[in-house]
């Protein structure tokens, strides 16, 4: 087989990360008395957020600020008078608890069962633990490399040599990368010298320099590549 190893992003690639933060945002803003939270401020809230990752991706801030950081911005720049660690504390606590796959996944993963899979994402790790256990997916997965616990972010040179050694991996040829996000496992792929599967189902425009080893629209478009 081509490859032995096939690494997988969480957000926006297995899980559906949009339907999911929209949900735990809500209730987290109604336990906070601002029912109308998700629709008065996540405008705000994905700009603030946007710049926020951008700035993880580049090492300018750690995932344990971020957290805090996002929210912070949103409710000075709203005027609310919320206490940022607190809120963010419960919105990963709502966030951990939505398991919201994308369309493919348990089919993908299930038909993968040959190979070796492990999950390597920019994240909170008891948020990501939190959703793979609590989903169809529990049992997949050889191990689970979460930026906050290895203290390093994709595309860092350093979160892949966290994970080749936790995974015991000494062939970069028999190891594959899929996600969705160019600049992040796109980019830490090719930085690393291991093939790379961008999944784009929203036909994005690639307008940087990163060229991916391969293209999917679907997840289960990777069996065709795979087999």
């Amino acid at each position: 087989m081509k490859y032995e190893m096939i690494l997988f992003d969480v957000d926006d690639t297995l899980f559906d990360f949009g339907k999911s933060e929209k949900l735990a945002l809500y209730k987290t803003f109604t336990e906070f008395g601002l029912p109308t939270g998700l629709v008065d401020y996540e405008v705000d809230y994905q700009e603030i957020s946007k710049v926020l990752w951008r700035d993880l991706e580049q090492g300018l801030i750690t995932i344990t600020d971020l957290g805090i950081e996002r929210f912070k911005r949103l409710f000075l720049s709203n005027e609310l008078d919320i206490d940022a660690e607190v809120f963010s504390r419960a919105y990963l606590e709502n966030l951990g608890n939505k398991t919201h796959l994308v369309e493919g996944a348990v089919e993908l993963c299930d038909n993968l069962s040959a190979y070796r899979m492990a999950i390597i994402t920019n994240g909170f790790t008891e948020v990501q633990k939190s959703r793979i256990e609590g989903s169809p997916l529990c049992n997949m997965f050889e191990h689970m490399i979460v930026s906050e616990e290895v203290g390093y972010q994709k595309p860092e040179k350093e979160i892949f040599d966290h994970t080749f050694s936790k995974l015991q991996l000494t062939n970069s040829a028999k190891v594959l990368i899929v996600g969705d996000s160019l600049t992040s496992d796109i980019q830490g792929g090719i930085n690393y010298g291991i093939d790379t599967c961008w999944f784009n189902p929203h036909l994005k425009e690639n307008n940087l320099e990163i060229a991916p080893t391969y293209e999917i629209r679907k997840l289960t478009d990777l069996l065709k590549i795979i087999n």
